[in-house]
């Protein structure tokens, strides 16, 4: 049986890649279960900096495939809106994504409606092609939005935006999204990967991966709190602790230099003391 997804690993960049393209990438719970794995892995692995994650073809991810009909809404489909993972059970795309220390781009090929566009939600940066049509449509299936949608949409675009899309539940343009604050720019199909990559290779080339991971979480993690008083309990040892780390003299030296840095933490093993600061 042929994977619904495709890896490939170039230059400290992970592309993820949809691969149904004669579905439009219509999401199963396979592709939910390799998609957790993959963002699982690459979480762990040192070698991966930034992943992408495509569509094959014309499409995103053209929604749920519902060629079963209605009963691919069924308690027994119930991995496809990305509950979370507790102990014993598979992974949640969902999760595995929110939960990667490397930052994540959705290059938005085509058709993301459904699940196709809320599982880009926990990524972190969303790019479009002109081509793209965005759909928030659960209303008008029947269904309330999933995969912890109602949590990730109004923090990127605020709660009347969110509630209007999903109010409507029709299909959205790229410029409408673009408006909207749900991706940051709008390509011609064949500048949306380069751009990603682009993307991407800054982070890579620019950035310590320890100060990346740690940027992810503190934002993700405290972009709603009502005060800066329990950010500052974190942010401050942290940023103590870094200050006296071999990646703060690489980065210094490096800009004294003007030279890019070659940073020589990992985040597998170099972490500081008080992460993850959290508890589950």
């Amino acid at each position: 049986m042929e994977s619904p997804i495709r890896c490939e690993l170039e230059d400290s960049i992970l592309t993820i890649t949809l691969n149904r393209p004669d579905k439009l990438n219509a999401y199963t719970a396979q592709m939910g279960r390799e998609l957790a794995l993959a963002f699982d892995r690459a979480d762990q692995d040192d070698a991966v900096r930034v992943v992408i994650v495509t569509g094959a073809g014309r499409a995103f991810c053209a929604g749920a495939d519902i060629s079963g009909g209605a009963e691919s809404f069924g308690a027994g489909a119930s991995v496809m809106f990305g509950e979370t993972k507790k102990a014993g059970e598979e992974p949640s795309f969902i999760d595995s994504i929110y939960r990667c220390r490397k930052p994540s781009i959705a290059a938005i090929n085509g058709a993301a409606v459904g699940v196709g566009i809320t599982v880009t939600l926990p990524m972190d940066i969303r790019l479009a092609s002109n081509n793209a049509k965005i759909g928030f449509v659960f209303a008008r299936r029947g269904l309330v939005p999933e995969a912890g949608s109602a949590w990730f949409l109004p923090r990127l675009v605020g709660l009347q935006q969110a509630l209007r899309w999903c109010y409507s539940g029709r299909i959205l343009t790229p410029d409408e999204v673009l408006r909207g604050g749900l991706v940051s720019e709008v390509l011609e199909p064949e500048a949306l990967l380069p751009r990603a990559r682009e993307i991407a290779r800054e982070i890579v080339e620019e950035t310590a991966p320890v100060s990346i991971a740690l940027t992810r979480q503190l934002l993700w993690r405290f972009s709603s709190e009502p005060d800066p008083r329990r950010i500052r309990e974190v942010d401050v040892p942290m940023s103590r602790e870094l200050g006296r780390s071999p990646d703060v003299t690489e980065g210094v030296k490096a800009f004294l230099e003007k030279r890019k840095p070659n940073f020589p933490g990992k985040v597998s093993t170099d972490m500081p003391s008080n992460y993850p600061w959290w508890q589950d």
